[in-house]
Parts: C-alpha cells; sequence; structure tokens
C-alpha cells in the first residue's frame, strides 16, 4: 500500500512539476532568445574565462564583469561602425542612382545592343506606352527617390529600436555574467537533476556544446566569408563593396536562394548595359566560388557534430522555418539531442533489441 502512495505521489509530484515549468516557461518566452544566446556564449566562452579567472587569482565576479565588458565591446563596436558605414553607403547609392538617370544617360542606356533587344521583348508584351523613354525616367527616378527613402526609414526604424536592442542586449549580459561566475555550479546542478548516468550525461553535455559551437561559428563565418568574398567581386566590377558585400552576407542565411539574390541581378546588370566581360566573370564568380564556401566551410564546421550533412541541411531549413533566424541555432541544437538520446536508448536496450533482431 505504501508502494502504492509513494508512487501517486510522485506522480502527482511531477505534474505539478511539469506545470510549473510550462508556467516557467511561458513568463521567460518573451525572452528567449537573449537568455538561449547568453547561455550558448557562456559554454563557448568557458574556456577562455577560465584563464580571466586565473588573471585575476580566482575572483570570480570580477573575472566574469570582465569578460561582458570585453565581449559587449567586441561585439557593439564594430557592429554600430559597419552599420552606420553600410547605412551611408547605401544613402550615397541611391543619390548616385537619381543623378545619373538623366535623359541623356538614359537615351544611351537604351542603345546598347542588350538593351535594344530586351526592349522590343518588352514593347509587345508591356502595355502601349509603358516603354517610353519618358515613363522610364519616371519610373526610374520614382525608384531612386524610393530606395533612399527606404534607407532613411531603416536608419530611422533602427534608431526607434535603440531601446530594444539595448534592453535585449543588457538581458544577454546580465545572464551571460551569471552563466560565467556560475558555470559549473549550474552544470552541477544539470546533472544531478537529470535521470541518467554520468556517462551519458557528459555525451550529451558534450553534444550540445559541439552543436552549439558549430551552428554558431559556422553560420557567422560563413556569412562573413561570403560577403567579403563577394563584395571583392563585386568592387572589382565597379559596385559599392561594403554595402552590397553586408547585403550578401545577410542573405548567405537564405536556404536555398541565399547570396543568389544579390550576384545574379549583377550580372544581369552588366550584361544588359553592355559589360559582357565582367557580366560572365559576376556570374562565374557568384556559381563557383562564393557557392562553393556555403558547400564547403558550413559542412565542415558541422562535420563536428556527429551529424551527416543531409541532416544537418534539413535540421538548418527546418530551424529557419519554425524558429527564425534563430533556427540557426535551435534547429541543429534539437536534432543533436533527438540523435544522442537515440544513441543512449540503442544502448540501453541492446539486448533487447539484439533480442527482437533474431526473432
Amino acid at each position: 500500500m505504501s508502494n502504492n502512495s509513494s508512487a501517486s505521489n510522485r506522480a502527482v509530484l511531477l505534474v505539478f512539476l511539469a506545470l510549473a515549468l510550462y508556467a516557467c516557461y511561458a513568463l521567460i518566452k518573451p525572452f528567449l532568445e537573449p537568455i538561449v544566446l547568453a547561455i550558448l556564449i557562456g559554454m563557448l566562452a568557458h574556456p577562455l574565462h577560465h584563464r580571466v579567472i586565473r588573471l585575476l587569482r580566482g575572483r570570480e565576479s570580477a573575472a566574469a564583469l570582465f569578460s561582458c565588458l570585453a565581449l559587449s565591446l567586441l561585439i557593439l563596436l564594430p557592429s554600430m561602425a559597419l552599420m552606420a558605414a553600410v547605412l551611408e553607403q547605401g544613402i550615397a547609392y541611391s543619390v548616385k542612382a537619381r543623378e545619373w538617370a538623366t535623359p541623356e544617360n538614359l537615351q544611351a542606356f537604351m542603345t546598347q545592343p542588350a538593351v535594344v533587344k530586351v526592349h522590343a521583348l518588352l514593347v509587345q508584351l508591356l502595355p502601349e506606352g509603358a516603354m517610353e523613354l519618358e515613363n522610364i525616367r519616371t519610373k526610374a527616378l520614382s525608384l531612386a527617390s524610393s530606395l533612399g527613402g527606404k534607407f532613411a526609414e531603416v536608419s530611422t526604424a533602427l534608431l526607434g529600436s535603440v531601446t530594444g536592442f539595448f534592453l535585449n542586449f543588457v538581458l544577454l549580459l546580465f545572464v551571460l555574467f551569471f552563466v560565467l561566475r556560475d558555470h559549473d555550479r549550474l552544470l552541477e546542478f544539470l546533472r544531478h537533476a537529470l535521470p541518467l548516468s554520468r556517462s551519458q550525461e557528459d555525451v550529451l553535455i558534450r553534444e550540445v556544446r559541439q552543436v552549439s559551437k558549430s551552428a554558431l561559428l559556422g553560420s557567422l563565418l560563413t556569412a562573413i566569408t561570403q560577403g567579403f568574398v563577394g563584395g571583392f567581386a563585386l568592387w572589382l566590377a565597379g559596385f559599392p563593396a561594403l554595402f552590397w558585400g553586408t547585403v550578401m552576407a545577410f542573405t548567405s542565411l537564405i536556404p536555398f536562394v541565399g547570396t543568389a539574390l544579390v550576384w545574379v541581378p549583377a550580372a544581369l546588370y552588366l550584361l544588359v548595359v553592355g559589360e559582357l566581360g565582367w557580366a560572365l566573370f559576376m556570374a562565374t564568380w557568384g556559381a563557383v566560388v562564393v557557392g562553393s564556401i556555403d558547400n564547403f566551410l558550413r559542412p565542415l564546421f558541422m562535420q563536428g557534430a556527429s551529424m551527416s550533412t543531409v541532416v544537418v541541411f534539413f535540421s538548418l531549413i527546418g530551424g529557419l522555418q519554425v524558429f527564425g533566424l534563430m533556427g540557426l541555432v535551435y534547429g541543429p541544437l534539437v536534432f543533436a539531442i533527438a540523435l544522442v538520446l537515440f544513441r543512449m536508448y540503442e544502448d540501453e536496450f541492446s539486448s533487447f533489441l539484439d533480442s527482437q533482431d533474431q526473432r
């Protein structure tokens, strides 16, 4: 009777624990992304932070504060400088496009052989008068003005969202401070709370760390490399390198199309204006060099995560579909934990599974 009572008490306790954990999740859900990022960054930065602790002679709080300040300077200063430069170049580019759209330049543009062929085709397809020079000039000026307005709106939106970004960043640093300072105690609490053996806990924690490192560094370094390499080619072809290279770095996070959203229109533009050599160069560089970076670097970073290429692929696109940009981290983590738990299941029930195979 006592055994039944004990079992029912444990069942009730687990139900209430599950309800309490769900309530906690609902409370922190609006702040989940900075919290998760802080935990992941804390796990990855702990080896370096451990050296800081030794330099400060074991003062853990001072070491955690120093590490958070160093990280904030490392992220904020380059990001603010890059964003200011990108906005400045983008607005200047839209003004330059507006100044170029004069009747003389448009007339010279319309006499290009490739443009003449495209123009003849569009005259047949579009309504009458749509391809007249004055209409094209009006639309070009409107596009340039709207482009400049868009960049002005972006800069205004960025300034308007400074408070939200600042609060999220402060929250990330706040959580990161305690993750770094109490790393060993948090890890020991997690080990004690998990109903797994010590060897199983070691495998699970090691895999989470490896996948977090691969997902964060893989996505970041792949985007930076593609933006730099693509921006260099665009600079050679006469485009604003910093602006379009940054755009290319962000588009590299989009599955399937990625950087092609930048270099394909650039190659088509060069072809239309008669720069056949540069158009071939841009198309070849984008497809072969920039495209191979994504196909080579990202799987290379994820190789240490014990996941095959096809699993990495679906974890990334599935994560983007379900979680948005943070899915680049969440997706691989979900798959990695599932694979680790499945391997534990195989080890734990190996005798039963072997006996079933022999039937």
